[in-house]
């Protein structure tokens, strides 16, 4: 093969390379938009106060991971 058949081929596998990149971002497009017309939004959202949660709902509770109030580790 001469170097310039080898230059053609190139050129024709670069040109099918990008054909098919064209047709990859196409496709990739066309599924984002569909995908952003079929998401599901809340119609109305439930806020969430800012308050700090009573301590006594954790009088009885260990610290996970630290173990018992009252003991220490060895």
């Amino acid at each position: 093969m001469s170097v310039q058949d080898e230059l053609t081929a190139v050129k024709r596998c670069l040109d099918d390379l990008t054909r098919t990149v064209n047709r990859l971002e196409q496709s990739l497009q066309r599924e984002d938009a569909s995908r952003a017309q079929s998401v599901h939004r809340p119609e109305h959202l439930v806020s969430i106060p800012d308050t700090p949660y009573d301590s006594t709902l954790w009088t009885d509770s260990d610290d996970e991971g630290l173990g018992a109030r009252d003991r220490h580790a060895p």
